[in-house]
């Protein structure tokens, strides 16, 4: 099976008759799955987790953001959490997600892990502690540290992830030598394969100008570069039983209309989706 969605729904006027914002409800008629990123920021409420079961159809799923003390991005803070406090975000998380779990609608809970977030061992026993914090959810790695894939660490970071049930997830962005992580096509997990596109604008990705975290991910994907992709899909889909497509390039609103155009070079069919689009229009 393959699946195709983007990261948030209402920043997509390509869905919405050039209109935005985007209703999750009109969104889930063009495509079966979404990134939720406001969790990084904060654990949502079990009501507003409630709401959006409210608005998509059956077949629907999310991907779920792990919140930035999950994947301690508050290392770089003056006072960072310690182990208690770590531990009772994770507490909270679970409880607020399980209307999701419960209705068959969480795919992956996606771990992204900060650029300072190396291949060390109290890194690696950090990856343990989660499966042991998050017991048997569907988890997704994404690495922003070009250490988890030297030639010396790439074999035994696949090799761990297959071990705690983990999906290595595969990243597509800007990259050199000495920045960001390399597109690496790898199966961890025979239920679900992530794939992230961020783009590949190289100029808005690395120089750090006022405007970065907006310029970074503007990029538009070409119909070549499209169809290679599809191609490679077409073998993960071999390795794995779901293949997930997630575009986060939207910075010039470019996600959605890449995501339309892969779905249409996959020949994808999704079904609740064609009724679902004649009832909104």
């Amino acid at each position: 099976m393959i699946t195709v969605g983007l990261t948030t729904w209402s920043e997509h006027p390509a869905l919405n008759n050039g209109l935005s914002p985007v209703s999750l409800n009109n969104y889930a008629a063009y495509l079966p799955t979404v990134e939720i990123d406001n969790s990084f920021y904060g654990v949502p409420r079990i009501s507003t987790v409630n709401n959006w079961l409210k608005q998509v159809p059956k077949n629907f799923q999310f991907i779920i953001k792990a919140n930035q003390f999950m994947t301690k991005h508050d290392l770089k803070n003056a006072k960072p959490m310690d182990l208690i406090e770590r531990e009772q975000v994770f507490k909270v998380f679970l409880s607020s997600i399980k209307p999701l779990v419960i209705n068959h609608k969480l795919k992956t809970i996606l771990f992204q892990f900060p650029p300072y977030f190396n291949c060390t061992d109290d890194n690696i026993n950090y990856l343990r502690n989660v499966r042991f914090m998050m017991s048997n959810m569907p988890i997704a790695i994404e690495f922003r540290n070009n250490s988890w894939y030297y030639k010396t660490n790439r074999l035994s970071t696949t090799n761990l992830l297959k071990e705690l049930n983990f999906t290595e997830v595969i990243v597509d962005e800007p990259h050199s030598i000495n920045t960001g992580v390399p597109f690496y096509p790898v199966v961890t997990n025979e239920a679900l394969t992530v794939i992230r596109l961020h783009g590949r604008n190289n100029k808005g990705w690395n120089i750090r100008t006022k405007n970065w975290r907006k310029e970074r991910t503007l990029y538009c994907y070409s119909d070549i570069e499209l169809a290679n992709l599809a191609k490679i899909v077409n073998k993960l889909k071999l390795k794995t039983k779901e293949v997930c497509i997630i575009f986060n390039n939207n910075s010039g609103k470019d996600a959605a209309p890449n995501a339309l155009k892969l779905v249409e070079l996959l020949n994808l069919h999704f079904k609740d989706l064609a009724d679902r689009q004649l009832s909104l229009f």
